[in-house]
């Protein structure tokens, strides 16, 4: 998968996940699926449980399908899914 600026308007739900980087301490580490997506968090299945990240405090590494992983910004990506696809993206690099 080619990585552009567009991947952020990509479709999460499904994907694997890890939290890498967080501004609370206890959801660093966080790896799982991606199980629902709302405004502002997403919600990971984590060790049988669904954990709740706050999307705009956080960075997240994504595994698309082809294996590529995308590190993400959550700030870049708030906003509900619908939405999302619609904006036009910003290059951020």
């Amino acid at each position: 998968m080619k990585v552009t600026a567009s991947i952020v308007q990509h479709e999460f739900i499904g994907l694997e996940t890890t939290v890498v980087k967080s501004s609370n301490p206890d959801v660093v580490g966080i790896a799982g699926r991606v199980v629902d997506e709302t405004r502002n968090t997403l919600t990971i299945l984590h060790n049988g449980k669904r954990r709740v990240v706050i999307k705009d405090t956080s960075i997240f590494d994504f595994v698309m399908p082809d294996g590529t992983v995308v590190e993400i910004d959550g700030k870049v990506i708030v906003g509900r899914s619908e939405d999302r696809i619609k904006k036009r993206p910003r290059r951020l690099w």
